[in-house]
């Protein structure tokens, strides 16, 4: 599917999910602005995806938890481009915990922060950017922590909170965007792994996560796919 010439912003980008996004769109010739909060490992991977040769990425700071900082990566690709077309909601803090005394109220704070304040704050600065397109996408990598009635992660409540902010705000925006054309995708994967077999018996792999993601923005303009729902592995019950 050929993305060349797509300006994407990507959130979270230096490992996991974020980079093998970033690397998708590249390898189909988007040029990638990827963020991260450690900007050396951010660098890393673009530097990466610049040797393969196909699209182009390029590394910035950015620490959603930190709103100065939200505002400071969206000004910077106000000066770097005349338009974004797509814009992906990937980083978050993830944190495990069945108990709410798991963990401090500084990492509690920290994934409300990311989770819901910041990702608010990047997609309203980079919103006139997306309406600058002719074919703007909002991507919303969520977690099945978002769904109501989910149970089944071992994420602290804290990051359920925070999933549940995002649902909640991708719902009202793909509501409110749709009449000017901003698609607004959001996925609501389980808990899945990085790497994996891919198989029916198996669990969900990043890389089927982010085959997704490439395949709801390659789909023609008159195409609102709204979410992505998984079911996760029968035996994990």
């Amino acid at each position: 599917m050929d993305h060349d010439g797509l300006r994407v912003a990507i959130t979270g980008a230096a490992r996991g999910t974020g980079r093998r996004l970033a690397e998708a769109f590249a390898e189909r010739g988007a040029q990638v602005f990827l963020s991260a909060r450690d900007l050396a490992a951010a660098r890393r991977v673009a530097e990466a995806i610049n040797r393969r040769g196909a699209g182009r990425a390029e590394a910035y700071s950015c620490d959603l938890a930190v709103p100065d900082s939200v505002r400071g990566f969206a000004a910077t690709l106000a000066d770097r481009t005349s338009h974004l077309d797509v814009l992906v909601n990937n980083g978050a803090a993830y944190v495990e915990g069945d108990d709410l005394a798991d963990v401090s109220d500084d990492v509690i704070e920290n994934v409300m922060a990311a989770g819901g304040t910041g990702t608010v704050l990047l997609t309203k600065h980079l919103l006139s950017l997306l309406r600058a397109s002719s074919r703007p996408d909002v991507v919303n990598m969520i977690s099945a922590c978002g769904e109501v009635g989910h149970r089944r992660s071992g994420a602290h409540p804290a990051f359920y909170a925070a999933k549940h902010a995002h649902a909640g705000f991708a719902e009202i925006l793909s509501h409110r965007l749709r009449p000017e054309g901003i698609r607004v995708i959001s996925l609501f994967p389980p808990d899945f792994v990085q790497d994996g077999p891919r198989r029916a018996d198996a669990d969900l792999a990043a890389q089927s996560v982010v085959d997704c993601v490439v395949f709801a923005v390659g789909q023609p303009r008159d195409c609102f796919i709204r979410e992505f729902h998984f079911e996760q592995v029968r035996t994990h019950s």
